[in-house]
């Protein structure tokens, strides 16, 4: 009998310590509901609880560099990753390249606007009647870095500096909009698609800004970990992140600096 106990109790153990195994991802707010697919999607061996933890790319860079305990980070450009590589928090062996995006200028679905001159100041000017150009932060949040590059290749952004709407992550751009509260916004193709409040009326070329890389990076070594890194680099992972509209990579795609 008392054998029997000692079995129950050990199994009893195991089970307490699979169900404390947790893995914490860091991702750009614009993977918020493609990570959720991902993570449910996801079959591991033992149980395991994936935590998602949502924010601008900077605001979560910042916290990794402060000693945040996550184990998975997925940035929407190469510029906060570099910095953690150069604050060697982590080495390039453990980044890969996830996905890619495409930046795409809104409006609210009730609006007239269709299409718009984007290299022309008075159609932007007559466009915004006053109202507000919603875009993440120009100099920490990565789609509104890209689309302050796009502007200044267009040569309309210093038009356009005083009537910005700048938001932290690019999901609050997308909500400005969304709310009628900004007339125009830049903000990628998968937040304007998973949206029925807006439609996209320019698509901005690729060539006006540096690549919209997505970088996956491993902070911790964990087999649990390890296993569901592979998982976000197979094909159902890939299909996942399409059908959201993102870009998928092929190959090794190793991240390169």
């Amino acid at each position: 009998m008392r054998k029997i106990l000692l079995s129950i109790v050990a199994m009893l153990c195991c089970t307490a310590v699979y169900a404390q195994e947790k893995i914490t991802v860091y991702a750009a707010s614009s993977m918020t509901n493609a990570v959720n697919e991902l993570i449910a999607a996801y079959q591991p061996k033992q149980p395991l609880d994936i935590v998602p933890v949502y924010a601008g790319s900077s605001a979560l860079a910042r916290q990794i560099e402060q000693g945040a305990p996550a184990d998975i980070f997925i940035s929407a450009n190469d510029d906060w990753v570099t910095h953690l590589l150069n604050k060697n928090i982590v080495t390039s062996d453990k980044v890969t390249l996830l996905a890619g995006n495409q930046l795409v200028l809104i409006a609210p679905q009730s609006s007239k606007l269709n299409s718009l001159m984007v290299n022309d100041v008075a159609a932007w000017l007559d466009a915004l009647h006053g109202s507000r150009l919603a875009i993440g932060n120009t100099t920490a949040v990565p789609v509104g870095m890209y689309a302050k590059k796009a502007l200044e290749k267009l040569k309309v952004w210093s038009s356009l500096a005083p009537m910005l709407a700048q938001t932290n992550n690019v999901r609050l751009a997308l909500a400005l909009v969304e709310r009628q509260e900004a007339a125009l916004g830049i903000v990628y193709k998968t937040d304007a698609l998973m949206s029925n409040k807006v439609k996209v009326v320019h698509e901005f070329d690729s060539s006006l800004h540096s690549a919209i890389h997505y970088p996956l990076v491993q902070l911790t070594d964990r087999d649990t970990v390890n296993q569901f890194m592979l998982f976000l680099r197979s094909d159902r992972a890939k299909n996942i992140l399409q059908n959201y509209g993102f870009s998928v990579m092929t190959g090794t795609d190793s991240f390169a600096f």
